[in-house]
């Protein structure tokens, strides 16, 4: 069965996912690692979810530096949403952090999936308020616990990303800088070398 037909019976606890029905609303597509799904300020015209490999979303502040907004590994969803869905151009740059297969549903495909197949509407509003209430916890995290904290948080709740990521990126989501999380990183290792 396909991860996006699994991930649908998943998180919508529906085992009669039509899945010859729902799958010719998308195409599959490959990218490098490094290789560019969506360019800021570019027109948005898809929404990506990850089959095999891991996606970043950021942006370029004024400054010319590179500050990662969110990840995406198997099973995750993907895009500048207020663009995707207006048509606009994206305020985004998504990017391959390894080689990549994802899905890919244009926006008209988006809307005739939803009016066609409740399930469906049910199956985004779990994954849009999920996504909501993660990106509320790392404002949260970000402004409120102590660096050191925060990354434990994150270390435990998310160790693939630790794996997969490379560190610079990584820091620029946490809010840190390289030097900084490579402390955190090397202090941690420490801890755990220790406690054995």
């Amino acid at each position: 069965m396909h991860p996006l037909i699994q991930h649908i019976q998943k998180i919508t606890s529906d085992s009669a996912i039509n899945g010859e029905a729902i799958l010719p609303f998308f195409k599959t597509k490959t990218f490098r690692k490094k290789g560019i799904l969506q360019e800021q300020d570019e027109r948005c015209l898809s929404y990506f979810f990850v089959v095999k490999g891991c996606l970043r979303l950021f942006f370029v502040d004024d400054n010319g530096a590179e500050q990662t907004m969110q990840f995406a590994l198997e099973n995750w969803w993907m895009t500048d949403l207020n663009a995707f869905r207006s048509g606009r151009k994206s305020a985004y740059t998504i990017q391959a952090l390894e080689e990549t297969e994802v899905l890919t549903i244009t926006a008209p495909n988006y809307e005739l999936i939803l009016a066609e197949f409740p399930v469906m509407q049910h199956y985004f509003r779990l994954i849009y308020e999920r996504a909501y209430a993660a990106s509320l916890l790392r404002i949260q995290m970000i402004s409120r616990m102590p660096k050191p904290e925060f990354y434990e948080l994150f270390q435990s709740k998310y160790p693939e990303f630790l794996q997969r990521i490379p560190q610079k990126i990584l820091a620029s989501f946490l809010g840190f800088t390289p030097e900084y999380l490579s402390e955190l990183r090397k202090k941690s290792i420490k801890m755990t070398n220790n406690s054995q």
